[in-house]
């Protein structure tokens, strides 16, 4: 089946096939969220809330923990948030500062000035170093435990997105410059530059760094590797749905490489075989309030396992999906049309 045909099959199975709604949903912030991260196993979760700041949640048993902000006695608007690896240690950035946080105690371990204005971040393994998306057109790797940057990426524009792989040898930025960049971060080079026809909003890599995601919002969705220049892979949408601006606003892969999480800025969540590319599931996650002409965007995802997902919203909800779900049968395997 040629490329043509495959993009086709796609679009008619995702054009009949019925979304499942969620199992579960948490309600984290009243008003929404500027940020959110789910912890690597899905257990935890860190959110920056539009009225509220900052605040972990245990989601074992829908638990807050502990509420965080930069400053005493002010709600902070954490720009970006994620977690190291392990869980343990979660990095928040406002525009002009981050905060380095011990995950088990509540504790702010460090405070930094950031070097510019902050638009993403990316906490590597170990919780030393961190990766700036930064509006000078750099992408920046930060000590968040001693200060100081110990690389510079430069890009043509606001660079908007960035990921590490999880041995954190490889480092990967979006920019408005469109332009998705893929560096080695021992020596600084560049190791492969992937040009969209719009601005790159959403970088992601594979934990074994073998795959790379990149999303442009008035462009395509591509998944390519990140040493094989002939593997480059268009995830469909449909042609209206770009041209309005509709994106992929957060992805994720699983340990094994052959699945993916994506979702959208219209309340879609959608699980991807990579192998052959083909759509395995599709949820519609609910508005807060059915009558409002309000959205919620996907800010972030997780895989709990290969059956059990979450999904944080920007309207301040977190959703459990699954796969089981039998309002929404899997779709058929495209090698047998």
């Amino acid at each position: 089946m040629n490329k043509g045909t495959l993009l086709f099959c796609l679009f008619l199975f995702s054009a009949c096939q019925k979304a499942a709604s969620p199992q579960q949903q948490l309600e984290v912030a009243t008003k929404g969220l500027h940020s959110a991260a789910i912890s690597e196993r899905g257990d935890s979760l860190a959110i920056g809330s539009i009225w509220h700041g900052g605040s972990y949640w245990r989601l074992s048993d829908n638990e807050r923990l502990f509420n965080w902000n930069h400053k005493a006695g002010e709600s902070s608007t954490f720009v970006a948030i994620d977690f190291s690896d392990d869980g343990r240690w979660v990095l928040s950035a406002e525009a002009h500062s981050m905060v380095l946080w011990d995950a088990s105690s509540g504790r702010a371990e460090r405070y930094w000035t950031a070097p510019a204005e902050i638009l993403d971040i990316e906490l590597n393994q170990s919780a030393n170093l961190a990766l700036l998306a930064l509006n000078d057109h750099s992408a920046v790797i930060f000590d968040v435990r001693n200060g100081g940057i110990r690389r510079s990426f430069n890009h043509g524009n606001r660079v908007r997105s960035v990921d590490f792989n999880q041995q954190g040898n490889l480092a990967l930025s979006g920019s408005e410059d469109h332009g998705a960049r893929l560096w080695n971060v021992q020596n600084g080079e560049l190791v492969k530059h992937i040009k969209h026809e719009d601005q790159v909003q959403l970088v992601r890599l594979s934990d074994d760094g073998k795959l790379a995601l990149s999303v442009s919002k008035y462009d395509k969705a591509l998944l390519w590797s990140t040493d094989n220049d002939d593997y480059q892979v268009e995830l469909p949408l449909k042609t209206e749905h770009i041209r309005r601006g509709l994106h992929f606003s957060a992805a994720r892969f699983n340990h094994n490489n052959n699945l993916l999480l994506t979702g959208r800025p219209d309340q879609v969540v959608q699980l991807w075989q990579l192998e052959p590319l083909m759509e395995l599931k599709r949820w519609k996650l609910p508005k807060r309030k059915a009558w409002k002409p309000t959205s919620a965007a996907v800010i972030d995802l997780a895989f709990q396992d290969e059956h059990n997902f979450i999904a944080a919203a920007s309207n301040g909800i977190i959703y459990q999906l699954n796969i089981n779900d039998p309002s929404a049968s899997l779709m058929p395997n495209l090698n047998a049309l």
